[in-house]
């Protein structure tokens, strides 16, 4: 686990590679990035759950 002064070290270096303008933009589109990924994940879960109870009804033996 990086301690601070690693921490403030690799901040410097991103902010000296990509200036101070485009850090928001970067910082926007990353967290953008990471809600479409989980909103697709929990839709991926959503869709998962009906089909898994629909093959349990029709592994079901029947009378």
């Amino acid at each position: 686990m990086p301690g601070m002064t690693e921490l403030l070290i690799i901040g410097g270096v991103i902010v000296l590679l990509f200036g101070g303008s485009k850090l928001p933009k970067l910082g926007g589109a990353i967290g953008e990035s990471i809600r479409n990924f989980k909103k697709g994940i929990k839709e991926e879960e959503n869709t998962a759950a009906p089909r898994i109870a629909d093959k349990k009804d029709d592994d079901a033996p029947k009378a």
